[in-house]
């Protein structure tokens, strides 16, 4: 543990930091172990800077880039998250670390069920998990102050913006000009203000309104 813990926190102050995020986000980082979310064959890459396969053919996202989606919600601590694609649960490790509530939808039940597990045995008692279809956002919890997407999606889901509050954030992957762009959805009153961030390579969102369904 200590081994890790000194790992975790070299790790921060190389990678993560040099990212750009602020103070609160790096925080957050030093206090979720990564490799408690790992496979335990991947334990010793825990702190290197890639994605991990984890079961049913997802991964874990690299944590530089996890770092960068969660500093772009520009989280205060009194929000109301949504997550879609609970994967590992790393990312909603980090997230209930800078928020009020996490609300984490994972399709595949296994994944839901090891990360609800982990969560348990972290203390994160303001994480609640779903089994369900991510396409549709979580109807009987909206509206959310912030939305994060860690799926490759083939068009924006009306259902997740739908469900974002005016003047909330939504980070996503989303598919244009052939590639995969990290998007910075903003809510306005008049509508919808979008950023590309940068490329990236999400595993594809699965579901009733994704053109992913294969």
């Amino acid at each position: 543990m200590e081994t890790f813990e000194k790992t975790r926190r070299s790790f921060a102050e190389k990678v993560i930091k040099p990212t750009g995020v602020s103070p609160k986000v790096l925080k957050a980082f030093l206090s979720v172990p990564r490799e408690k979310f790992v496979l335990p064959e991947y334990k010793n890459q825990a702190y290197s800077d890639m994605a991990l396969p984890i079961k049913e053919g997802q991964t874990i996202s690299q944590p530089s880039l996890v770092a960068i989606m969660t500093h772009l919600l520009n989280l205060t601590g009194k929000e109301i998250v949504l997550e879609i694609g609970t994967g590992s649960g790393y990312q909603a490790a980090i997230l209930s670390k800078l928020s009020k509530e996490v609300h984490t939808v994972e399709r595949i039940s296994s994944l839901a069920a090891k990360a609800g597990k982990l969560f348990n045995e972290l203390g994160l008692k303001n994480i609640e998990s779903y089994v369900a279809d991510g396409t549709l956002g979580l109807p009987k919890k909206a509206p959310y102050d912030a939305i994060i997407v860690t799926a490759g999606a083939r068009q924006l889901p009306g259902a997740l913006v739908d469900q974002l509050k005016v003047g909330g954030r939504m980070v996503i992957p989303v598919h244009k000009d052939g590639s995969q762009k990290l998007q910075l959805v903003v809510k306005e009153k008049t509508g919808i203000k979008i950023t590309d961030i940068e490329n990236v390579a999400f595993v594809p969102l699965i579901g009733r309104y994704s053109k992913n369904n294969g």
